[in-house]
């Protein structure tokens, strides 16, 4: 498609995290007097009829569970969520943009809100995605038998960053870039081109150095409806990660589908 489906998150004084079809996509933190936005493509995320976005307040740190606590509100503070549909040529915001879904919580000042709070919709998007290949992964009920394979699997993608070598990363990573190239009508070799590069020059500039994953620390968070895992460290981090040249830190997002006993990152 030629225009460019995307969220928009906003949020002021809460942390908020954006998730479509069971898959966060966004999530940030704002400072208590200022508003902080993130927008995100979505078209891989995103299926034909009826997609559910939500909107999650102060959500825990990724993969862990929290017991619910009261917030009172002071009156400034909120969320919000947009499912947009730029107009073709114009940047992805709400003044140059189609809604097509909503979300937003604004509490008044001395209300009292459980923490975390999710609000959710349903919203039909009249689009002919294509049937994308993790709906058809199997759920996964229980990911802890998982973790000292998912570590190993891990640990090889790793090792190859460390050599700068990107091809095991793009080998393991093939379904998920076939995706993205169909999502966004890209050519498959250039988007599997600008992984490889990256990767070697970020390499070439400071040898990659990934934290080694393993399965006493790796947290598989089931998201999807559980057709997917998504791979973090104890700080809710993606774990495969390395810091670069200039203090900076790269970091690989992987979320996992379990079949027959083997790995394919289609996330």
């Amino acid at each position: 498609m030629e225009r460019l489906l995307v969220l928009r998150l906003e949020c002021i004084g809460v942390t908020a995290e954006a998730v479509l079809n069971g898959i966060p996509v966004a999530r940030i933190k704002a400072l208590p007097e200022a508003a902080s936005v993130i927008t995100v493509p979505v078209h891989e995320y995103t299926i034909a009829g009826g997609n559910q976005i939500e909107l999650v307040i102060e959500p825990p740190p990724a993969g862990r569970t929290v017991a619910p606590k009261p917030m009172l509100s002071n009156g400034r503070r909120g969320a919000s969520l947009r499912l947009l549909l730029p107009r073709i040529g114009q940047v992805a915001h709400p003044a140059n943009a189609r809604p097509l879904g909503e979300l937003d919580w604004a509490p008044y000042a001395d209300e009292v809100n459980e923490m975390p709070l999710t609000l959710r919709r349903t919203v039909e998007l009249p689009i002919g995605f294509p049937r994308w290949r993790w709906l058809d992964a199997p759920v996964i009920d229980d990911p802890q038998p998982l973790l000292a394979p998912a570590a190993a699997y891990l640990q090889d993608l790793a090792l190859a960053l460390a050599r700068g070598d990107p091809e095991p990363l793009l080998q393991a990573a093939r379904l998920r870039l076939e995706d993205l190239a169909q999502a966004y009508q890209q050519d498959l070799a250039a988007t599997a081109g600008r992984w490889r590069a990256q990767i070697q020059q970020l390499h070439a500039r400071q040898p990659l150095a990934p934290t080694m994953p393993a399965a006493d620390t790796l947290l598989l968070r089931p998201v999807a409806g559980g057709r997917l895992l998504e791979c973090l460290d104890p700080a809710g981090e993606p774990v495969l990660r390395s810091p670069v040249a200039d203090a900076g830190q790269v970091s690989w997002p992987l979320r996992l589908a379990a079949i027959d006993g083997k790995f394919y990152v289609m996330r």
